[in-house]
């Protein structure tokens, strides 16, 4: 038996940030992990991986579609998937071993198996109790299934077999037009494949600006996606080998089908806490499957925090990690925060889709008095020159005080410029902030600095 300030249930982005912090704090710590490797579903079979997909995919799209205009000239690159899939698990492998690395130069012991907590401060990993004044449960989050479609993660997948399919399917079958479906839907789009988003709702990306929402939406059909809005699936029949999605359309409820050889249902995720013991404990989990923490991320089990996807809050991995800072220090009787306010969200296809604070929706429905400073792609000179000029910024600010209450757009780098917002909002920054700040020319970044001059006396070059 061993004992130990902290134990941390689970490796993913959350938990081995948490474990990492905590040793850093002088914390003995130790962290539960039943994968043969660290890093959980994000480094494993979720966003790296994927990324991995999505720059290899966008890398051969360049090179068949714009390669010839920069005056490129030779013959089109033909895609070796095998070859792709190899290139992808080495991007894993590479990150998950480092995360190795750094249990080991932090000396934290990595406990393999799968950790149940057995009675206040123990935690049992295949017959084994080991004890722990702390103990932090960030074990995640899985695929949510959808009645009437049973997965196999060969011809029915869900984000992680559409990670490892064998060949490059001539048609897909997204159900889901959320984050993933999208993603991974723009991984084999790219590749050839006919994709075509099956959606509940009348529009995609649920919870996001509704404008950039209707012009992503706008940009993908370009892009060769087909979509089927108001659109419930009733069933996926695998019987002849390829897949029938079975849906029944809300407007006039008559029911359709398609078929396609490969089907990834895309609707979300839930928390896991399978085999856990929490709830034999006495702990409380939600209606929604969530385990409910306090402000310092305390379950109501005495020594027992929760972080990450299997609590409240978006499922990202940076929320994860901030929490997984924050309980460290909170254990280790420093201040621990997490500014949910300030937690950006982006979508990694191309263009680039970002985000964080307010939407214009929201506001509206709060009754806050608001400005929009918006700014075109068009207008920037390094867009243009990439073709990704199609896209643009949105800023909204408070009409009062011109504090930044909001960001949202769709272009080159998104992912990357939405940061300055973020900085921006945490240092409680007006509009003008930014639009005084010197943007290094010719960059992306310059057109967050002429969103910000449009809430004010309006941008330079629109």
């Amino acid at each position: 038996m061993s004992d130990y300030d902290v134990i941390v249930i689970g490796g993913g982005p959350g938990g081995y940030v948490c474990a990492i912090r905590c040793a850093q704090l002088g914390l003995k710590t130790a962290c539960v992990e039943g994968r043969e490797t660290l890093g959980g579903t994000c480094l494993n079979v979720g966003c790296i991986p994927s990324k991995a997909l999505l720059h290899a995919s966008h890398s051969y799209h360049e090179a068949t579609h714009n390669f010839t205009k920069m005056g490129l000239m030779g013959k089109s690159p033909s895609v070796d998937f095998g070859k792709m899939q190899e290139y992808k698990d080495g991007v894993v492998e590479g990150n998950t071993k480092g995360i190795e690395f750094l249990f080991k130069k932090n000396k934290i012991d990595w406990i393999k198996g799968y950790g149940t907590i057995t009675a206040a401060g123990e935690v049992t990993v295949d017959g084994t109790a080991h004890k722990a004044k702390n103990i932090v449960i960030a074990t995640g989050s899985e695929p949510s299934s959808l009645p009437g479609v049973e997965v196999d993660e060969k011809t029915v997948v869900t984000s992680t077999g559409a990670l490892a399919l064998p060949k490059i399917p001539k048609s897909m079958v997204v159900i889901g037009a959320g984050v993933i479906g999208l993603e991974m839907g723009s991984v084999y789009a790219r590749l050839g494949s006919e994709v075509t988003v099956v959606e509940f709702l009348d529009h995609i990306t649920p919870g996001m600006d509704a404008e950039i929402s209707k012009t992503f939406q706008r940009m993908l059909k370009k892009q060769g996606f087909k979509f089927i809005m108001g659109a419930a699936v009733q069933s996926v029949d695998t019987s002849k080998g390829k897949a029938k999605v079975n849906y029944k359309l809300r407007k006039d409820d008559s029911d359709a089908t398609i078929d396609a050889d490969v089907v990834l249902v895309a609707t979300g995720r839930k928390p896991f806490t399978d085999g856990l013991g929490f709830e034999a404990l006495g702990g409380t989990i939600s209606k929604r499957g969530q385990i409910e923490t306090d402000d310092h991320w305390r379950t109501n089990v005495a020594g027992v925090y929760a972080i990450g996807d299997v609590i409240d809050g978006p499922m990202l991995a940076h929320k994860a990690e901030d929490e997984g800072m924050a309980v460290a220090e909170v254990i280790a009787g420093k201040h621990g925060h997490v500014n949910y306010n300030v937690i950006p969200g982006v979508i990694y296809t191309a263009p680039e889709v970002a985000n964080v604070g307010k939407t214009e929706e929201e506001l509206k429905e709060a009754g806050v008095d608001y400005k929009i400073g918006k700014f075109s792609f068009m207008g920037n000179a390094r867009a243009k020159a990439i073709f990704q000029g199609d896209g643009f910024v949105k800023l909204l600010a408070d009409a009062k005080t011109d504090r930044i209450l909001g960001c949202h757009l769709i272009g080159p780098g998104a992912g990357d410029l939405i940061h300055e917002i973020c900085v921006a909002m945490e240092f409680g920054a007006s509009a003008q902030d930014v639009a005084l700040t010197c943007h290094a020319h010719p960059t992306f970044s310059e057109a967050m600095r002429e969103a910000a001059l449009a809430c004010g006396d309006g941008a330079i070059h629109a």
